[in-house]
Formats: structure tokens, C-alpha cells, sequence
């Protein structure tokens, strides 16, 4: 399989992109899938989501006090 950034794969291989999507490779083509989910249900005139492209992770935290976490009542992906 040849991916969009001209790598070569081999057939029923994985890997995770550098945007955080998890691939396979099968003899019929590539899928790829978000290995994230993305907060959706929490007060965004209070808080912010940040995402960590380390851990293909987002967290939500105070606009003014990024030290204070802020509950989080839905996520999609």
C-alpha cells in the first residue's frame, strides 16, 4: 500500500499517522480511523481544549487558569 505521504506498506500492517490516525493496510487498500476521541460537552466560554499530538489525546482545561481542569459531559469519534 502507498499512503499520501508516498510511504510504502506492506499488507496487514498498522501504523498511526503523525495527525493521530490509526491505519491498515490490506490488499484491497488503505483505512485509516482517528485514534482520538474529541471532547464536545463542556462549557466552551469557560474552558478550552488543548490537543497533545504526543499522546493523541485532547484534555480541557480554564481558559485564564490552565492548571484547572474542566469537566467534560460528552466526546465523540
Amino acid at each position: 500500500c502507498l499512503d499520501s505521504n508516498g510511504k510504502v506498506h506492506e499488507f496487514s500492517s498498522n501504523w498511526r499517522t503523525e495527525d493521530c490516525h490509526d491505519c491498515s493496510c490490506h490488499r484491497d487498500g488503505i483505512e485509516c480511523c482517528s485514534s482520538f476521541v474529541t471532547p464536545v460537552g463542556y462549557d466552551k466560554q469557560k474552558c478550552v481544549k488543548i490537543f497533545n499530538k504526543e499522546t493523541c489525546t485532547y484534555k480541557v482545561v480554564e481558559k485564564y487558569d490552565s492548571s484547572k481542569e474542566c469537566p467534560v459531559h460528552g466526546w465523540v469519534g
